[in-house]
């Protein structure tokens, strides 16, 4: 594998990114790809890299997405309508393909996810309790506080005896849970609540929540960052021990967590950052049309097209491809 697949890889795992690495496995000429070639796409939808050229990069990227949310592989064999259907295998995800090439590409799709990093503050029973569940769902688990130490927490990965809290390095894959009962939640929370973390928790009682909330909106927070503080931490299912409660709170955190990977795919609610798509009247491939290369306009309606080939020919004779979508019910 090249060098700067290797170094992206490494550098979005650091980052807390979730990405999924497509390798072509198989060809049937004629295409334009070879068995080796390479991309990886995260969860925004960018590809970097190149499996196969414009007809067959959307399919490539919506099937990816899916494997980010059910994180599972999949082999996506990408072919013209006449083979489709002639080799049925178990395990094999088959879509056309209408590229003029008229090849074949095979293409497997690893996801790399990225487990959650822990983040607990404090050293009482209910950070034990936290570290003890968090480490048993393989999460990575950091405990920060004063006084915090390896003897307490021998199954945490990271111990950090420091209430130098703006120092610790947050990305969009770390759960904040502040429990240091009162002896440095404010000091945790101007810290966090600003940061990258999508869910920064308070455990604390709806009355002491509510005075933490005072203090911070007195010291100028704005109200929209500390709108995203969550408290009471945890599922509201009448947990009163320790153990219970941390299991509350990693519930809800499994919760926020599988939601944002829903959210990539579309499964909730058509998220923000699913891309508008149009189909190409040519070749009937679907386009993305942010960014598309290839476009025309014909009786003051735009249209997307997956190739310069398919743009040629459309602007020769637009009627022709118009009329065959009106009669096909496109």
């Amino acid at each position: 594998m090249s060098i700067k697949y290797l170094d992206q890889m490494n550098d979005l795992s650091n980052q807390g990114q979730p990405f999924v690495l497509a390798t072509v496995v198989r060809i049937e000429k004629p295409t334009s790809s070879k068995p080796g070639a390479k991309a990886i796409i995260t969860q925004d939808g960018s590809l970097t890299g190149w499996v196969g050229g414009s007809c067959a990069e959307p399919s490539v990227k919506k099937e990816a997405l899916k494997a980010l949310q059910d994180g599972r592989p999949r082999l996506l064999r990408l072919c013209p309508p006449e083979k489709m259907g002639l080799e049925p295998q178990e395990g094999v995800t088959e879509l056309t393909i209408t590229c003029t090439s008229g090849g074949t590409l095979e293409i497997y799709l690893e996801p790399y996810l990225v487990q959650p990093h822990l983040f607990v503050i404090g050293h009482m029973a209910s950070a034990e309790a936290l570290v003890t569940l968090g480490k048993a769902l393989d999460y990575t688990v950091t405990v920060m506080g004063s006084g915090v130490s390896r003897d307490q927490f021998p199954l945490a990965d990271q111990i950090i005896d420091s209430l130098e809290f703006s120092q610790v390095h947050v990305t969009p894959n770390s759960y904040i849970v502040v429990a240091s009962h009162g002896n440095y939640d404010e000091l945790a929370l101007q810290a966090f609540l600003p940061s990258k973390a999508p869910y920064v928790a308070l455990l604390a009682s709806k009355k002491r929540s509510e005075t933490i909330r005072t203090y911070l909106r007195q010291d100028s927070m704005p109200e929209e960052t500390l709108a995203r503080l969550k408290y009471p931490a945890g599922l509201d299912f009448g947990a009163m021990t320790p153990v219970e409660i941390a299991l509350s709170i990693l519930a809800e955190i499994i919760q926020h967590h599988r939601r944002g990977l829903l959210a990539v795919t579309g499964e909730q609610n058509q998220p923000a950052g699913e891309p508008e798509t149009a189909l190409d009247p040519v070749c009937e491939m679907t386009v993305e049309i942010e960014g598309a290369r290839y476009t025309a306009v014909y009786n003051e309606k735009s249209y997307y097209f997956c190739s310069a080939h398919c743009q040629h020919l459309f602007e020769k004779k637009p009627e022709q491809y118009l009329q065959s979508q009106h009669d096909t019910g496109v």
